[in-house]
């Protein structure tokens, strides 16, 4: 019988105005070392975006989230960090930033299934 997997994770958010502190939650990024696992996932409701910043470029935003998932994923076209292991991978998006995009402190968490884990947690925390 496999054990539980230690896991972590953060909520990508958007934060249109980095001043106010306002954010939307975006999406998920969890990671397993034990595993080697790094997983992205995103739903950007466009409709409540525009409600809360109606200048907000979507496009941008759009761009940055599809830059943000092949830093995950280790795509040969994501740039220099890309390359990097997961480990690694993981720290540098969880690091704290002030742009439009954040995410949250880091969670830690136990799972048997991490991709059952990521679909859940995105439900809860983005959908």
């Amino acid at each position: 019988m496999p054990g539980k997997h230690l896991f972590e994770y953060a909520v990508i958010r958007v934060v249109p105005k980095v001043e106010r502190e306002e954010f939307f939650n975006v999406g998920l990024v969890l990671y397993c070392k034990q595993q080697r696992y790094l997983q992205t996932i995103f739903y950007l409701d466009e409709k409540k975006l525009q409600v809360l910043c109606p200048q907000l470029d979507l496009d941008e935003i759009r761009n940055y989230l599809i830059a943000f998932g092949k830093i995950s994923q280790g795509s040969k076209d994501g740039g220099p960090i890309a390359r990097l292991d997961l480990s690694s991978r993981f720290r540098w998006l969880t690091a704290t930033r002030s742009t439009v995009i954040q995410v949250s402190k880091t969670h830690v968490g136990l799972c048997n299934e991490l991709d059952t884990t990521t679909q859940r947690l995105f439900e809860q925390l983005v959908l």
